[in-house]
């Protein structure tokens, strides 16, 4: 493999002048010429990690998420990825299956200088991140730490108020996710707190990650009345719950939305750009990766927001009758 000195010594310029190129220091144009003549001709290539660590920074952030097998956090890690681009930044992905000790792992990096930060979709509390470039999603970890969600209290009143106007008179809310508590938590609140307000019927189901088919089920079944489904609006907590739902009516013998309108929540489209899964509360990915990036490459953090809820809209995508 080639060295700086081996560069130096091709272009016939001190090793010094190799080192001011390679390090972005500005140096008279035909010794920069010279310089990246002969290291394009030996197939020298700069160690941008040895580079980072002399500059104080590696032009790498961290990426922590569950999985990528959920479509709403591979469209998420795509767009953080392009986002990062754009600052000359490079990502990291971790997948931790939301192990704690994985997830912990990956900030610890982060401590000895192998990122610049993390952006992370946790699943559980972390505690030594504090003081740390570090940008959560969709969880607050604590003072100093920026959470950035969608208006999720919004989406849940939007997605009740949207069953009400197409003529659902008996909704419910059903939820699978995370026992710790999340901003995601607020999609139930918001659908309760317009309910109550219009002052009709409606039903609550939350359940924790793992959540078997037969607990919908019986709920189903505790809500029929001579054959007949009483509920006839369903807002999901994601568009994946709506679709696993969805196909549970129709093994129920009920017609969807003919019998039962069904709202989801992400805008998850089918093979990435296809169809929508079903009518949903879209959230704005493209824009949620884009303000991670922002606040974690801030150069002043003495103003950074605790909380950035972005707004959502609704979409229709067949689930419901327009």
């Amino acid at each position: 493999m080639p060295t700086m000195k081996d560069v130096a010594q091709e272009a016939g310029v001190a090793l010094g002048t190799v080192s001011k190129v390679f390090n972005g220091i500005a140096v008279g144009e035909s010794y920069r010429v010279k310089v990246e003549a002969a290291a394009q001709k030996l197939g020298y290539e700069v160690n941008q990690y040895a580079r980072g660590l002399r500059a104080g920074t590696t032009s790498t952030a961290a990426l922590i998420l569950p999985s990528v097998d959920h479509p709403f956090f591979s469209l998420l890690a795509q767009h953080i990825c392009a986002a990062l681009l754009q600052r000359n930044y490079r990502m990291l992905l971790y997948v931790t299956a939301a192990q704690p000790d994985a997830e912990r792992e990956c900030v610890g990096m982060v401590r000895q200088n192998k990122a610049d930060g993390v952006i992370a979709l946790t699943y559980n509390q972390l505690e030594t991140v504090e003081g740390l470039p570090f940008v959560s999603i969709d969880r607050c970890l604590g003072p100093g730490v920026p959470c950035v969600a969608s208006d999720n209290y919004a989406g849940g009143r939007l997605a009740a108020e949207k069953l009400l106007e197409l003529g659902c008179s008996h909704p419910a809310f059903l939820r699978v996710g995370s026992p710790n508590l999340s901003e995601t938590d607020k999609r139930g609140d918001g659908f309760e707190s317009l309910c109550r307000a219009r002052q009709v019927p409606y039903e609550m189901l939350r359940l924790d990650d793992g959540a078997e088919e037969i607990q919908f089920r019986e709920f189903f079944r505790s809500h029929m009345k001579d054959g007949n489904l009483e509920i006839d609006g369903i807002f999901c907590s994601t568009d994946l719950l709506a679709c696993r739902i969805r196909f549970l009516l129709e093994d129920l013998g009920l017609r969807v939305p003919e019998d039962v309108q069904i709202i989801g929540f992400d805008g998850v489209r089918q093979f990435g750009t296809g169809a929508l899964y079903c009518s949903t509360i879209l959230q704005p990915v493209q824009k949620i990766a884009e303000t991670c990036v922002d606040l974690l490459l801030a150069k002043d953090r003495s103003n950074i927001p605790a909380l950035v809820c972005l707004p959502v809209s609704y979409v229709s995508g067949g689930t419901t009758r327009e």
